[in-house]
């Protein structure tokens, strides 16, 4: 095998030049192929963290995912009962404070209670429709990150005034409003009020901005006229992985439909699957393009070394060692362009991760890279394999020349 390999060597040294362009198409390969990996990955992490830490990882409405059985459809299993008009039974979840001593007894996080009305926004001459959500600021903190949405004011303000409200930035566009502003809120109940703008927010979804208010949920509840209203309850978990089986309990314990975050963005991890697809299709097309670099060299090599190879068999070296000694140099010239493309891949990451992008709204953003060590080991084994791949065919090719035609000058 040290014979082999120092043949190999040998012919990998002669051809310098021919040599340094295929692993440099190698290295290229590698190299991009890890930062077009570390990039796409990145910003999908970046994406999902986004989603999951602007929004509760669980939601507890006062729905029910099924309607309730009638009590014929309970006793008698073939009767079926369809079109009846559902009981009025009082909105919001019975005994709010008692369900989230409970849930905050065994859930490993934070839970807060909100309530949801419609209303109607007048500001001059101006009514915009606006979805206000009730809240209690201490207990919003730790399950949503609407502090940091803030963009005027804080979320503390709103104990600062009487009817304090906090808008959408959008919401407060679209009426005129302002911080300090006294606006109308009036709801379908009939309940009218004036209420204070103490602070605008930006949530960086342009539809929840231009239709979504807070206030605290005393007010939410005397707006939907109904004192100890809450239709909703948020957590926030250790652990956001475990956000299907928390709430899978949850809605065996009480009844109520309980939505993960997972399941609330079903369709955006959908298309995560199919992004992931094509990321993983470029990077092999990439790498694929690479190896026929090194078919080119090693194919050239052994058209060049015909007179060799039929010394060799001469000689005695079987067909299988004369295969092994251009496999070999098709596996040096792949494993030297993953190694330098390592240093590559690694440098265009750095490169990419110090582009800084600049907004309105947030702070300076640079572009999401991940650092992972199975892109490199990825790239370089689809490098290797692709290299071994493109030298075996000449290879094989090389080992089945007979001696006796290459010394009589048939190639």
């Amino acid at each position: 095998m040290t014979l082999i390999f120092d043949m190999a060597l040998t012919h990998v040294r002669a051809r310098a030049r021919q040599t340094l362009v295929a692993v440099a198409g190698v290295a290229t390969g590698v190299g991009f192929s890890i930062m077009m990996a570390a990039l796409l990955q990145g910003s999908q992490e970046d994406f999902i963290n986004r989603l999951v830490n602007t929004m509760p990882h669980v939601t507890v409405s006062d729905e029910q995912r099924k309607p309730a059985p009638q009590p014929g459809e309970t006793f008698y299993a073939s009767a079926q009962i369809r079109g009846l008009k559902p009981q009025v039974k009082r909105r919001g979840i019975k005994n709010p404070l008692a369900t989230m001593a409970a849930l905050e007894a065994w859930v490993p996080g934070n839970v807060a209670p909100s309530v949801k009305v419609q209303a109607i926004l007048r500001y001059g001459s101006r009514d915009v429709a606006a979805s206000i959500i009730g809240i209690e600021p201490k207990r919003e903190a730790k399950v949503s990150d609407l502090p940091n949405q803030m963009r005027q004011g804080k979320l503390s303000s709103l104990y600062s005034a009487t009817n304090a409200i906090i808008l959408g930035d959008r919401l407060a566009e679209k009426i005129g409003a302002r911080v300090g502003s006294n606006i109308t809120v009036q709801t379908s109940e009939g309940v009218r009020l004036n209420a204070q703008v103490v602070g605008l927010f930006h949530s960086g979804v342009r539809s929840v901005n231009e239709t979504t208010a807070h206030t605290l949920v005393k007010l939410g509840q005397i707006l939907a006229r109904q004192t100890g209203l809450v239709n909703e309850i948020k957590l926030r978990l250790e652990d956001a992985l475990a956000a299907p089986f928390t709430a899978a309990r949850i809605e065996r314990d009480t009844g109520y439909k309980s939505v993960a975050w997972q399941e609330a963005s079903e369709d955006l991890l959908n298309a995560f699957v199919i992004r992931n697809t094509i990321m993983y299709t470029v990077v092999g097309a990439i790498l694929l393009v690479a190896s026929f670099g090194t078919y080119n060299i090693i194919s050239t090599i052994t058209h060049e070394k015909a007179r060799d190879i039929a010394i060799l068999k001469s000689l005695g070296f079987t067909e299988r060692r004369v295969r092994a000694i251009f496999v070999v140099e098709a596996g040096l010239i792949g494993l030297a362009g993953a190694l330098l493309g390592f240093a590559l891949g690694y440098g265009l990451c750095l490169a990419l991760g110090m582009i800084e992008f600049k907004n309105p709204f947030t702070d300076v953003t640079r572009l999401p890279i991940t650092y992972s060590p199975l892109h490199y080991l990825m790239a370089a084994s689809v490098a290797i394999v692709s290299s071994l791949a493109a030298g075996y065919l000449p290879a094989r090719k090389a080992a089945r020349l007979h001696p006796v035609d290459i010394i009589r000058g048939a190639t």
